[in-house]
C-alpha cells in the first residue's frame, strides 16, 4: 500500500509539469490546445512549431519560444500564436505554434 501511495504521488507531481495548460493537467494523460495571442497580420499560409519536453517534472529541455517557432516556419510577420500541451504519466511536452507570413 505504501508503494502504491508513493507511485500515485510521483504521477501527480509529473502531471504538474505543464505550466501553461489552461484546463489543468490530467493525472495520467493531458492533451490541450489554446490560443495565446494574435498579431497585426492576417492569417498566413506558413506555420512554425517549437517544443520543449519535461521528464518526471525534474528535467526539462528544449526551446518553445515564439522566435524559434518563427524561424522554423520561415515566418516574418506573426498572425497568431497558440500553445499545445501533451503529457502522459512521466513525460510532458509543450509546443508553441506560430502562423503568419
Amino acid at each position: 500500500m505504501k508503494k502504491l501511495m508513493l507511485l500515485v504521488a510521483a504521477f501527480s507531481l509529473a502531471a504538474c509539469t505543464s505550466t501553461s495548460n489552461p484546463a489543468g493537467p490530467g493525472m495520467i494523460v493531458s492533451m490541450t490546445k489554446a490560443p495565446i495571442g494574435a498579431g497585426p497580420a492576417r492569417s498566413g499560409p506558413k506555420t512554425g512549431k517549437a517544443c520543449a519536453q519535461s521528464f518526471l517534472g525534474l528535467v526539462a529541455m528544449g526551446d518553445s519560444s515564439v522566435e524559434t517557432a518563427k524561424k522554423n516556419g520561415g515566418i516574418k510577420t506573426v498572425s497568431t500564436v497558440d500553445v499545445e500541451n501533451f503529457s502522459v504519466l512521466v513525460y510532458g511536452e509543450s509546443c508553441t505554434i506560430v502562423k503568419g507570413q
